[in-house]
């Protein structure tokens, strides 16, 4: 089970805004496509939180950019749990340009974990905690 995992993708035309690079409201995408591909490999896709009858949903994000990206270059999305709460979790991210290792985005965003029926909060569940290991310190 590594506690960091990387999401690989190759920047899309249309992933471009009017100034040429990468629109901002792609990097959220990435960052939970990249979520969403970290849990599946745990066990935990969204068909299951489904089963389950829960989901995440974000709380906050926070996006430092720090360097544009550009159509075909590509990009690597690292992403690793911090910890679990009662009912919130911590997800930090790494965005990088592996051509030249650029360091292009930091960001994190705090998930909450409900229930689908009603949309409230849920305990998370030990099952799925004891699916990741947190890495507080990666980054």
């Amino acid at each position: 089970m590594p506690a960091v995992f990387f999401w690989e993708h190759t920047v899309r035309e249309d992933e471009i805004d009017g100034q040429g690079h990468v629109n901002n409201l792609e990097y959220l995408k990435w960052m939970q496509s990249a979520a969403v591909e970290h849990s599946t490999e745990q066990g935990w896709s969204p068909e299951r939180y489904v089963e389950e009858g829960s989901s995440f949903v974000v709380r906050s994000h926070s996006i430092e950019y720090l360097a544009p990206s550009f159509a075909g270059q590509s990009i690597v999305v690292e992403t690793w749990v911090t910890g679990f709460q009662k009912v919130t979790s911590l997800r930090k991210y790494l965005i990088r340009r592996p051509d030249d290792d650029s360091l292009l985005a930091k960001a994190e965003t705090n998930w909450a974990y409900i229930g689908r029926k009603h949309g409230v909060p849920r305990r998370i569940p030990q099952e799925l905690i004891d699916s990741f290991e947190p890495a507080p310190d990666h980054g």
